[in-house]
């Protein structure tokens, strides 16, 4: 309800001079008669001026508090659209991707998904190997090859991740990582269905890492009957595997996208981070500190304001003031991931 203006004004300050509300307005008391006095008939009766009649009567103040609007994050110019997207993506993961993301875990066994997992990573392996060469890292491209190489025959061509227990883990890289190492700046904030969160930067790498094997190798990779089962079993697949940190993270969130935001821009800190070879920030911080004056900042870098000393006093110190409330435990990383994979086709 806005503000009362026009005749709706006119209408209250009508109302409230009836029922005695306006301020300034008082009720004449009404004289009464007392019977313990002899009351002249003869003498004149002077009546008092009702000064309060007279009194100009004051405009009510407007009675409707101001309607509270959402600020906008700095860093999220598009937090409108973005928000709508976010429930429209809920809505389909509630309704239809979620169920049938279970509905395939309870059809296929664990190690034939774990196997169709490592199989899809480890074509992905020559994007990353690429990356390492574009950010001007050959040792980090050395393992990524020995991991492709070992994978690709001992494994059984990726179906089995031989390579982890030679201390060659899975890392993801890509054309986002090799723009932030040169200093491409991240753009605004984006949430797209099937997409999930990102930013402007890394959306558009993301589809420039989608068409390197198409382009240089062709078949089967640019084959629908490729691409459709490749981003449909891996997004199944991340989707069960995220379901408990998805909860954790958004079930007790009073803002759920803000929270989901947060997570993501400063898991995406310390990816760039490490990419520039910088000092390595801490783990997550409080999921509600949103990043978004300066999306690459790294968490923990926030100088905390110092505290006046206390002037010495003659009184007797007072008691120690409890421990503080340890702060919220960090988010973990891959609670995001199950967002992009709906159609990831990079991995």
């Amino acid at each position: 309800m806005g503000g009362l203006t026009g005749t709706g004004s006119e209408l209250v300050i009508a109302f409230m001079l009836a029922s005695g509300g306006v301020p300034g307005q008082q009720a004449v008391p009404t004289p009464t008669a007392d019977k313990s006095a002899t009351v002249d008939q003869s003498a004149p009766v002077e009546t008092a001026p009702v000064e309060a009649a007279a009194a100009p009567v004051a405009a009510p103040a407007s009675v409707t508090p101001p309607v509270a609007r959402r600020t906008r994050a700095k860093g999220d110019p598009l937090e409108g659209f973005n928000r709508a997207m976010y429930r429209l993506n809920q809505t389909f993961d509630r309704a239809i991707f979620r169920p049938l993301a279970f509905a395939y875990k309870a059809v296929v066994p664990k190690p034939v998904r774990g196997g169709l997992r490592h199989f899809f990573a480890n074509i992905h392996e020559p994007i990353v190997f690429l990356n390492d060469l574009l950010q001007l890292k050959p040792k980090r491209a050395i393992k990524t090859f020995a991991r492709f190489l070992i994978n690709s025959t001992a494994g059984v061509g990726g179906l089995l991740d031989l390579a982890k227990d030679d201390g060659l883990p899975h890392r993801e890289n890509g054309f986002g990582n090799t723009l932030a190492r040169y200093g491409v700046k991240p753009g605004p904030y984006v949430f797209l269905p099937f997409f999930g969160p990102s930013t402007l930067r890394d959306l558009v790498a993301s589809q420039a890492d989608g068409f390197i094997l198409p382009l240089n190798i062709g078949e089967p990779f640019d084959r629908i009957e490729y691409q459709i089962p490749h981003g449909l079993i891996t997004g199944l697949d991340l989707r069960v595997e995220s379901d408990t940190e998805l909860k954790a993270l958004l079930n007790g969130a009073a803002d759920p996208y803000a929270t989901l935001r947060s997570v993501y821009l400063q898991n995406r800190a310390l990816e760039v981070a490490e990419v520039r070879g910088e000092a390595a920030p801490s783990p997550l911080d409080d999921p509600l500190d949103d990043p978004l004056a300066d999306p690459e900042a790294k968490p923990g870098d926030a100088t905390p304001p110092a505290t006046e000393p206390t002037p010495p006093t003659d009184t007797a110190p007072a008691e120690p003031a409890p421990a503080a409330t340890p702060s919220a435990q960090p988010v973990p990383q891959d609670a995001t991931l199950a967002f992009v994979a709906y159609s990831d086709w990079r991995i």
